[in-house]
């Protein structure tokens, strides 16, 4: 019996250890491809060559202290924080909306407003300007903070309606029942709850902002000029070191947002576990 019972612990810690290999192996393999413009952001030649020749900060100091990125990541920040608040705002009304199961057509509102994330994008981006040209919303930012509104919406919805999955609708009920108005329920009692849900909704929101391209080179004019539009105008012209700089600045970002995310999940569960 012991024999049996040693085998079958050798096994499972086996299968243990060739699933975890295995599952890092794939994570490997998606992760090296985007470090691997790291090391070329630190070269002291101004060609992509791998190794780099040498170790240099300059281009660094190159992206920090030029006008045009500066300006780009300025634009891009800017149009990135305004459509994500508002993303948020009707993000968190539309999913409190569709949340509710007598709701009319409710599968349909729902599929209109995720749509943004199935269609591709160069489709959603032409569409856009053929309907933002005629009422002048394209070379100005309004027009743009209206995009990248739509397109991070979704984001925002799927995000607050899976929080919403587990909200005690009896919390409103009691809370009206109380004297509670509708803003008060909202702001005391629903709002904590689904808390995270939104913030997760707000960073991917301003993730999907900060990394679009698309819209930007239909609708953006030249003083609309954002981050990825340079980077992708610079990979067009000449492939320098001072793209893998900017690259690897935004996969710290990014790494940074996960993070966040991670975090912020964790938080969420001890919360879950405490009521």
């Amino acid at each position: 019996m012991r024999a049996r019972s040693y085998e079958s612990r050798f096994a499972y810690l086996t299968r243990t250890i060739a699933l975890r290999g295995y599952c890092g192996l794939i994570l490997l393999f998606l992760v090296v491809p985007i470090l691997a413009v790291v090391p070329l952001s630190f070269s002291s030649g101004t060609m992509l060559v791998y190794p780099p020749p040498g170790f240099s900060w300059r281009w660094y100091e190159l992206v920090l202290h030029s006008d045009r990125w500066l300006i780009a990541f300025r634009n891009s920040f800017i149009i990135g924080t305004a459509s994500t608040t508002l993303a948020v705002i009707l993000g968190t009304l539309a999913s409190l909306g569709l949340s509710r199961e007598k709701l009319p057509g409710k599968d349909l509102i729902t599929a209109l407003i995720l749509s943004p994330m199935i269609v591709p994008s160069i489709i959603t981006a032409v569409g856009m300007y053929f309907f933002f040209a005629p009422i002048g919303l394209t070379q100005n930012f309004p027009g743009l903070i209206i995009a990248h509104t739509v397109l991070s919406v979704p984001f925002v919805v799927v995000s607050v309606m899976a929080t919403l999955e587990g909200f005690d609708a009896s919390l409103i009920r009691a809370a009206a029942s109380l004297g509670a108005n509708p803003v008060i329920v909202f702001f005391k009692v629903v709002l904590p709850i689904i808390l995270p849900g939104v913030v997760t909704g707000a960073l991917f929101a301003f993730a999907t902002s900060f990394d679009e391209v698309i819209t930007v080179v239909f609708l953006a004019g030249p003083d609309q000029r954002t981050l990825p539009r340079e980077m992708f105008s610079g990979i067009r012209e000449q492939i320098t070191p001072e793209i893998t700089a900017i690259a690897s600045i935004l996969v710290v970002l990014a790494t940074a947002l996960l993070i966040s995310l991670e975090l912020l999940r964790r938080r969420s569960e001890r919360l879950r576990g405490k009521v």
